[in-house]
This record gives structure tokens, sequence and C-alpha cells, in this order.
């Protein structure tokens, strides 16, 4: 069945979704093979170490990052990227509020069917 975000997506008009402590997520677009989710973080919030079996590339639109990605730990900040590999053990903490902007193939299903 083919699934599929609206063609645009406004900021104002969007519901912004609890995803842990500090943490909320907007869905942007998607459909079956791709999808966008912009994700802000409070400083000090964490994005709890996890895996799925999608490809995720990231940005980092603002703030600054201890990600940890596949055993490694690095600091990205804002213009900055990581690539996650489908099944790595991935998570990270906020050290200055900002924003992900994050991509996943194929999209994240347990994301719009709670």
């Amino acid at each position: 069945m083919k699934i599929e975000s609206s063609a645009f997506q406004f900021e104002k008009e969007m519901i912004w979704e609890e995803a842990g402590q500090g943490v909320k997520r907007q869905i942007m677009g998607y459909n079956n093979d791709l999808m966008m989710v912009k994700v802000a973080f409070e400083k000090g919030s964490i994005g709890s170490v996890h895996t799925h079996p999608h490809t995720q590339a990231t940005y980092v639109a603002s703030g600054v990052f201890e990600f940890t990605n596949d055993g490694e730990t690095s600091i990205v900040k804002a213009g900055d990227g990581v690539y996650i590999k489908p099944n790595a053990s991935h998570g990270c903490v906020c050290l200055e509020a900002g924003t992900l902007i994050d991509t996943f193939n194929p999209m994240r299903e347990d994301f719009i069917n709670k």
C-alpha cells in the first residue's frame, strides 16, 4: 500500500510529537521510500541509544551534539552531518539546544502508525 504525505508541509500547521524528555519531533515529507523528520532538543536532553533497520542521514541544523554512531563518538555542530548504517547502534546527547533533520530510507512507519 502506498503511503505518502501531502506535497507541502507548513511548520505552523504541523504537530510536534514528544519523543523523549526534552526532545520533540515533526514528521515532514514522506512516502514508502523516504521520510524527513525535524527533531528539536533542549540542552542536556538525550536521544537514547537505539537501532533500526533503516538507513539514516542526519543534518545538524542548529546546536551542538555528542553523537555515538556504531561505536564511534564525535561532536557535531550546525552544518555537520551523520550517516547511520542500517542496524547500527546510535544516539546523542544535546550539548547546546538545537535541531536535527533526520532522513530515513525506507520511511519510519512506526512514526506514523501510532
